[in-house]
């Protein structure tokens, strides 16, 4: 069972005043959440899709009248006016190497590894969710990228938390794009604009439980790929990030709380667009299809 956020078409349902509803995707149908005010937490939120999943485990059945996948428009499983993105540079020491070793990321950061992570964030205003439009920045950049990445969503409030708690605040996991204009990284050095451009964060396709993804030893081994216009450009595993998810969990808490609905881009691995020679930057018409193994697939199209 995953966690959505919908459009129901034809809905007579109590939904937020974003016209969206948050609700259970099991097999080929949605299950609606239904709360008594129009605009629930998103605590509110991960208490019900628990209190759904233990019902789904104990009896079989999730106790809430389905609409076909066909009747609903899946949109970012994030709420924009509540939650922080944040994300995480040079994760992946393969990436690393593509980074310093290409002239076109040269100086956007120290050529080496980090000896702490890299955190910075990416503007509210960049998210969209699955089948969205990544605008392209004409006027702006030439060199659009893409970086997949596996998304951590916080399940409760934090502060200080140490590592060997991380994995208690924790809710589920998700699928991050983190598009980038290379040209404007370079530029500004600060890489909020670089990053934070109008739909420059698809997030999705949903929200998956953690005990559906962690194994049994609570590690994180799951295989990423992205493909463009179907040639697979990126393909690593999550087992291979230099900073663990419980460091970073503990980094970023040190002196930030993290609230219930904030997400945590980990980090990309080998294969952007820039680190190819000649680069393979996105262009109108490209479509970007990441996959990341137990959670599912998010797919945009640049406009």
């Amino acid at each position: 069972m995953k966690l959505a956020r919908a459009v129901v078409q034809e809905s007579s349902r109590k939904v937020g005043s974003s016209g969206c509803t948050w609700g259970a995707l099991y097999q080929d149908n949605f299950y609606p959440f239904s709360f008594a005010k129009n605009d629930p937490s998103i605590s509110d939120v991960f208490e019900e899709c628990k209190r759904v999943q233990a019902n789904l485990a104990s009896s079989g059945t999730i106790g809430i009248v389905p609409v076909p996948v066909s009747k609903v428009r899946f949109t970012a499983p994030y709420q924009r006016s509540r939650s922080t993105v944040f994300a995480i540079g040079k994760n992946y020491l393969e990436h690393v190497n593509e980074v310093d070793s290409s002239n076109l990321m040269k100086n956007i950061s120290k050529p080496t590894a980090p000896e702490n992570p890299i955190v910075f964030t990416k503007l509210p205003t960049s998210v969209i969710g699955p089948d969205e439009f990544i605008e392209y920045p004409t006027g702006i950049s030439t060199e659009l990228d893409y970086e997949g990445e596996l998304g951590v969503v916080i399940g409760k409030e934090g502060k200080s938390i140490k590592e060997n708690d991380a994995l208690d605040y924790i809710f589920g996991f998700t699928i991050v794009n983190d598009v980038t204009a290379r040209d404007l990284q370079r530029k500004h050095q600060q890489w909020l604009l670089g990053k934070s451009l109008d739909t420059f964060c698809p997030i999705g396709p949903h929200i998956v439980p953690k005990e559906n993804v962690l194994d049994l030893n609570d590690e994180l081994q799951l295989g990423l790929t992205t493909h463009v216009n179907g040639e697979l450009r990126q393909s690593g595993n999550t087992k291979d990030l230099l900073f663990s998810v419980p460091r970073l969990i503990a980094t970023i808490s040190e002196g930030i709380k993290l609230h219930p609905g904030d997400v945590i881009a980990t980090g990309t691995p080998k294969g952007v667009g820039a680190g190819f020679s000649p680069p393979k930057f996105l262009v109108p018409g490209d479509k970007v299809e990441i996959e990341i193994e137990r959670i599912g697939k998010l797919t945009n199209t640049v406009q």
